[in-house]
């Protein structure tokens, strides 16, 4: 009887995917002004608190991932103009974190595409601020040695669909729409 549930169990798990855990991460993130100068951008990471990559034998078919939106950091800045951007973009104005402490991304499709470099497509739900939308992003993918690794080709997402907004509306016509990411992450 043992045997049958552990084959069971095997089975299931082939059927299903193996989970594996997120080990390490890196997302950058890029938000633009609209001024042509050189303060016209900022750079910065989020860390990911928690997270794993579902695997089917050798091919990643799923996973979700929690940003840990307070740790939101610029990193184009120092000193007292990295603490004003950082509370900046902490606040109400930008990403609320006290009142929306993560952000998620579940994964719902990976796709092989024609891309040499960048040969997956992943597609997924991201919430920020109690808002989803689709992200779609081309991405490295591999597996060796029961390690996954994900690396994201820079990607766009339109802040304005999560009501990631300068609350000043004067003040949000300055602020491009557009966020670009770059996502690394490994998974054993």
């Amino acid at each position: 009887m043992k045997k049958i549930f552990l084959l069971a169990v095997l089975a299931g798990g082939l059927a299903f995917g193996q989970s594996k855990k997120v080990v390490a991460s890196d997302v950058h993130w890029w938000g633009y002004k609209v001024a042509k100068s050189e303060a016209s951008s900022h750079d910065g990471t989020v860390k990911v608190k928690s997270g794993d990559m579902i695997m089917k034998g050798n091919q990643l078919v799923g996973g979700s991932f929690t940003l840990d939106m307070t740790s939101i950091n610029s990193t184009d800045l120092s000193g007292e103009y990295q603490g004003k951007l950082n509370g900046h973009l902490k606040n109400g104005d930008f990403f609320e974190v006290e009142k929306f402490p993560t952000a998620t991304f579940k994964i719902t499709s990976v796709k092989k595409n024609n891309d040499k470099i960048y040969g997956f497509l992943v597609t997924g739900n991201l919430t920020v601020k109690g808002k989803t939308n689709e992200v779609a992003f081309p991405a490295k993918i591999s597996y060796s040695k029961g390690v996954v690794s994900l690396v994201s080709d820079k990607f766009t997402i339109d802040r304005q669909k999560f009501d990631i907004a300068y609350k000043s509306t004067m003040q949000d016509v300055f602020v491009k729409d557009e966020i670009d990411m770059v996502v690394k992450v490994t998974a054993k």
